[in-house]
Parts: structure tokens; sequence; C-alpha cells
């Protein structure tokens, strides 16, 4: 019986569910140890949807992208909000301009440089960082994308499921298979670096549409704990109760400089606290 499935982010697509099992599992281990709790390897399984972003030409690598391939709009708009994100919580990242908004490739590469300048980005490349925002946009504009990535995480979610943990990306893609699928009995759902509470971009693209400014609440779950550190420059708004309600729990952590990695959120004493009375 599967109790637990994790459900990844952006990143991954040149990766498999057995791999990101490799990385996961031992990690969620240490979380769960923090608090004395253990589970056995069966009880967790990975949902997983990366290859669905895989290019489709034989590279081995992300392709070459620059700031010439950001697309003026969603990308150029989400991009700007990391920047200014980056900048407010990393003094050496040179600020923004909020009132400009960027679209030219001189001001995209500027928004580049500034954010590889960032702890949070370090070691990411430039255009595995533009991959990312077209992987996000993606998913949210292409209607066919979306069906099957969804498809991937509603195929790995069974009766027998009673916890789901989703990261960046995966949260969005979680929260609107939850929602399709009041049947469910998910007993906890918790949000790891999610980018869900960004409103205009993200926020008010969801399905189903929020409502007078607030989200639904998945019907299916029965605990919602939403965990961010306080450097991710993804999770722009940290506490997802403004937008869904305060049914949710909202915990903020630290992961040091890797602030975004899925691995050290499921390492956390407050993964495993949320998840072990469940358990």
């Amino acid at each position: 019986m599967t109790k637990i499935i994790g459900v990844h982010g952006v990143g991954y697509q040149f990766s498999g569910e057995n791999t990101m099992r490799e990385s996961w599992l031992p990690s969620l281990k240490d979380g769960l140890s923090r608090v004395n709790c253990q589970i056995n390897d069966d009880d967790f399984r990975c949902a997983f949807y990366g290859d669905k972003f895989r290019p489709s030409t034989k590279a081995t690598t992300s392709p070459f992208f620059d700031a010439n391939d950001v697309a003026e709009g969603f990308e150029s708009d989400l991009l700007k909000l990391w920047w200014e994100e980056a900048s407010r919580i990393d003094r050496s990242v040179p600020c923004s301009d909020s009132t400009t908004k960027i679209g030219a490739p001189k001001q995209i590469q500027r928004a580049l440089n500034a954010l590889s300048q960032s702890k949070f980005f370090t070691n990411i490349a430039e255009r595995a960082l533009v991959f990312d925002l077209k992987q996000v946009k993606l998913y949210l504009s292409d209607s066919e994308t979306r069906r099957e990535v969804r498809k991937r995480v509603e195929d790995t979610i069974s009766s027998d499921t009673r916890v789901v943990i989703a990261h960046s990306l995966g949260s969005i893609v979680t929260y609107e298979a939850l929602c399709a699928h009041p049947e469910w009995q998910v007993q906890v759902l918790v949000t790891l670096g999610s980018p869900l509470g960004i409103r205009n971009l993200i926020f008010d693209r969801l399905e189903p549409t929020p409502s007078h400014g607030i989200g639904k609440f998945p019907s299916c779950v029965k605990h919602w704990v939403n965990i961010a550190d306080t450097g991710d420059v993804v999770a722009l708004v940290k506490n997802l109760s403004s937008c869904f309600g305060q049914r949710i729990q909202d915990v903020q952590i630290s992961n040091g400089a890797q602030a975004h990695d899925a691995t050290r959120y499921l390492t956390s004493k407050e993964l495993g606290e949320a998840i072990a009375l469940e358990l």
C-alpha cells in the first residue's frame, strides 16, 4: 500500500521516477527521523512527469536558451518578479527598477545577470533558468501539456494515498489534480517552495479559477501544510493562507544557500511534523 506520493517541480526533464526516488526517499526518511517516525520503502512512490518537458532533439542537455529566448509577457514578467524578490532578500543582487517592464533582450540579460549573482541561483546555468520559465509557462498555457502532466499525478494517486508532497511546479499540478477529484481521501497535502500564490501570472490561471480573490481548498484534502524557505525566490508568496483561506498551515524554514532544493525541504523537521501524525 503506497501511502505517500511525491510530486517534483521543474528541472527533472532528464530524470525519471526511479532516479527521483533515489534522492527523495532517503531525504523524506531523514525528515521523519527528526520526529521519531519511520516508513517502509514501499510506502513512498513518485509521480513523474518531467519527460513531458524533455527536448525532442537528440541533445543531452537543456536547449541553449539565452536572453533572446525569453518571451515578452509571462516569461519576462515572472523573471522580473524573481529578480525583485532576489534583490529584496540578497544584498549582493542589484535592485531592479520596479516601475520598468522588462522585455528587450538587453533588459532581460540584465535580469539574468543579476539573478546569477544571487545565492539562490548559484550554479544554475542561464539556459536552465530560462528553461524553467518556459516549463511553467507551457504547463499553464498549453492545454494538452496540462492534461498530460496532470494525468501522471492522477494515475499515481490511489485510494491508498494519504499524503501528497508536492514541490514547486508540482504543487500547481497537484493542486489542480486534487481539486478535480473530490472522491480521493488525501489526509495531508504538503506544498514545498510553492509558487501557487503568485497572483496574475499563476494564481489567477489556476483550474478551478479563484473566486473573489480566494482559491478553492481541495475538498478531498483534510490538512494542507505549506512550507517555504524565507529565501526561496520561487515561493514569492510565503503564506498561502492569504490566497486559499485560513485552513492552510503556513510554516517558514531555512534551507541554507539552496533555498528551493526539494531534498532540503524533505529533510526538515517541519516536513516530518506535517505528516507524522497521519503516518
